[in-house]
């Protein structure tokens, strides 16, 4: 250790920063405090109510995914006994304990948001939650004839007793439990109601079918249906006597585990994997906060968890449903919509986009940018006479997609079609499964990948049959095709002619549909094969150019840095004199500020009404700048195990579109936060005056790209 610390004071780096958390910030850690910027949107009271609303469900959601995936991992690791350290160094139990005390406040934080702050203040501008004892004898009329037509038919309750065991409950299930007991005043026979002489646990599952608030009158005013259920009780309990009503909510492991070398057919090894995730262990509970303490240490146990499990919430559960509201014709109560621009080239041209593309690439950011633009290009390639062949690579397509539809056209017209599609894509399993199957059965020829690895790329492939012969027209993305996430993600997209990178992408599609071998690329940079060592190589470039003396700068924005050996070279680059910009939305691993080791490296996160998803590599390259785009983060998952792609932009005018958008992200003071030497981030707004506030995000939305 002491060792060590001298190496810190003089400059220099230990053998190895593995294991060692003065270099590295926890992972799970990480990820919390983005969840925690993601609440903090929520918080500010400069945001129209109803994008507060918004925040705090996607706040929700991030968590029950963290649970379902992170947490599950980390519990089943101290449940068969593994104490293998996280990269900075905690076991397994040692990041629990610490989730737990990071979580606490901030969901107190968000229920007193949503109890105190947003729920009163919508109720004034007249979107309210009544409750259901406190409408009017026409309004109870209302909501009971609902409650008689729509969910009574539907309803399970469940009691517990020696002939019924506790029941099970889905994953992310909203649930009430009560206690049922006989009444002294009931009607039944005595030789029945010997049958309901104790007190029963009960259960009622609110259908996952109905919507959580149920309109009143003019669809501005609401009751929870959990509110309804319990005051209509006596229907679905007559006879008995029943106890408070609480809420609960359980969430369950739901990382899929494939052993492909044993999986004869990945498509249904992928169904069998999802039933079995319905029926996964138990990691979280959570319940409403006046629940008793013996009805919580009742589920407590039945769940098999512990107290440490337990999250008692002071407020609504599951709050995300509550996202609704963000569908009501409420303007006022929103961000300004912004409007989609397709560049000038493709607006005021009759030109194909075969034709521009012969003389030009195309860069497209999106939502600024319309993402008809690319769909377009893939219809257009399903028309087109003289276009052979479309492939295209789909991780997550969403529903109704018209790039489907284009696809199933070319096919009509008698192109060849490939398609991989990810069925391990997580929590877009089932969907991909619909798509593979649809695709199919309209003679697209669909691959499911590489055993082994997820295939992660954005990639399509046009080839046209042109007078010179055959020619190739490609699209290269940091996002999905997804026409419904691309308006509210920002990502990057490239069309290209380039002969070299389209030679690339055929042997791409080659490598992932044939198992042919490709050892390296003449342009792309593709993991698992050659991203790593070219990733590597073009950092070290930029150190040994800072050591010599000459200008060195790395500027790369990506979702999520925690790979290990490639934190390293940024260290050695920064200790070297380079400077470096580091613009990560979400978990980074990487500890900037100290001394003599990352003080040239800055980092900043930038949350606000747009995902940010894109991912821009950019190097000095000594005024010979280099920029890519691409799918890949810089993880060990990303650059190991999966199939990524990033392209170099070539095109100089492209580049320095690229190069203004990395400045302008570094300039923004409205949403963006310091990453400091302890963890935690600082808001640029804090400290600047309100008028120099400067929003990345609104710059393109104005500007058009």
């Amino acid at each position: 250790m002491s060792q060590a610390k001298s190496e810190i004071s003089t400059g220099r780096l230990p053998a190895s920063i593995t294991y060692d958390k003065r270099f590295l910030f926890n992972r799970e850690l990480s990820w919390l405090e983005f969840n925690r910027r993601v609440l903090e949107e929520a918080l500010d009271k400069n945001k129209p109510l109803l994008e507060r609303l918004k925040f705090l469900s996607i706040f929700s959601t991030n968590l029950d995914e963290f649970f379902m995936i992170r947490v599950s991992g980390l519990k089943e690791q101290v449940l068969q006994g593994i104490n293998e350290l996280s990269p900075d160094g905690m076991t397994p139990a040692e990041q629990l304990v610490e989730i737990r005390q990071k979580l606490l406040p901030m969901l107190s934080e968000q229920n007193r948001c949503l109890m105190e702050e947003i729920l009163p203040l919508l109720e004034k501008t007249g979107i309210s939650l009544e409750d259901y004892k406190s409408l009017n004898s026409d309004e109870k009329t209302q909501v009971d004839e609902y409650f008689l037509k729509q969910v009574f038919p539907i309803l399970t309750p469940q009691a517990v007793d020696a002939s019924h065991p506790f029941p099970y409950i889905s994953n992310l299930s909203l649930n009430i439990g009560l206690i049922v007991k006989p009444s002294k005043e009931s009607s039944l026979p005595h030789r029945v109601l010997h049958l309901f002489n104790q007190n029963r646990f009960a259960r009622i599952k609110l259908p996952s079918t109905l919507p959580r608030l149920i309109p009143i009158e003019n669809g501005k005013r609401f009751i929870l249906l959990e509110d309804l259920i319990v005051g209509n009780l006596p229907l679905l309990f007559p006879n008995v006597e029943t106890s408070e009503c609480h809420l609960f909510r359980v969430t369950r492991d739901a990382d899929i585990e494939i052993r492909e070398d044993e999986a004869g057919d990945l498509l249904r090894t992928v169904e069998r994997e999802l039933h079995k995730r319905r029926f996964s262990f138990p990691v979280r509970l959570e319940v409403s906060g006046k629940m008793p303490p013996e009805m919580i240490s009742y589920l407590t146990r039945s769940f098999g968890l512990t107290e440490s499990d337990v999250y008692r919430i002071d407020g609504l559960l599951n709050v995300s449903d509550l996202v609704e509201l963000y569908n009501l014709n409420r303007p006022d109560l929103k961000d300004k919509p912004i409007t989609y621009s397709i560049p000038d080239i493709l607006r005021k041209t009759t030109k194909s986009y075969f034709d521009i593309l012969k003389t030009q690439d195309l860069l497209f950011h999106h939502p600024f940018t319309s993402y008809t633009t690319v769909t377009d290009f893939i219809d257009e390639a399903a028309e087109d006479d003289d276009v052979l062949a479309i492939k295209i690579c789909l991780y997550r397509t969403g529903k109704d997609s018209p790039i489907i539809s284009s696809l199933v056209k070319a096919i009509e017209n008698e192109k060849q079609v490939a398609t991989l599609i990810e069925l391990k894509a997580r929590f877009d399993e089932e969907n991909n499964i619909e798509w593979a199957r649809h695709l199919e059965s309209e003679g697209v020829h669909v691959i499911y990948g590489i055993r082994g690895l997820k295939t992660h790329s954005k990639v399509a492939l046009v080839v046209r049959r042109e007078e010179d012969g055959l020619k190739r027209y490609v699209h290269i993305a940091t996002g999905n095709y997804n026409p419904t996430t691309s308006k509210i993600y920002t990502d990057l997209g490239l069309l290209t002619s380039d002969d070299e990178i389209g030679a690339d992408v055929t042997a791409l599609f080659n490598f992932l549909t044939g198992y042919s071998y490709q050892a390296d690329y003449r342009e792309l940079l593709v993991a698992p094969i050659n991203m790593r060592e070219k990733l590597t190589d073009l950092i070290r470039t930029e150190t040994k150019n800072a050591r010599d003396g000459k200008p060195a700068r790395i500027i790369i924005k990506v979702n999520n840095l925690t790979d290990v050996d490639m934190i390293r070279e940024l260290y050695e680059a920064s200790m070297a004199g380079v400077s470096i910009d580091l613009i990560v939305r979400g978990i980074c691993m990487l500890r900037p500020g100290l001394k003599g080791i990352s003080d040239n490296i800055r980092v900043i996160s930038i949350v606000g009404r747009f995902l940010e998803h894109s991912r821009i590599f950019y190097f000095e390259n000594q005024g010979n700048n280099k920029l890519f785009i691409g799918s890949a983060d810089l993880m060990k998952r990303n650059l190991d195990h999966r199939v990524e792609v990033i392209t170099p932009v070539k095109d100089n005018k492209l580049k320095q579109i690229l190069k203004e958008i990395l400045e302008v992200y570094l300039k923004d003071t409205a949403q963006a936060r310091v990453l400091c030497s302890d963890g935690s981030y600082k808001r640029l707004r804090d400290r600047v005056k309100k008028e120099e506030l400067f929003s990345a995000q609104d710059f393109f939305a104005e500007r058009g790209y």
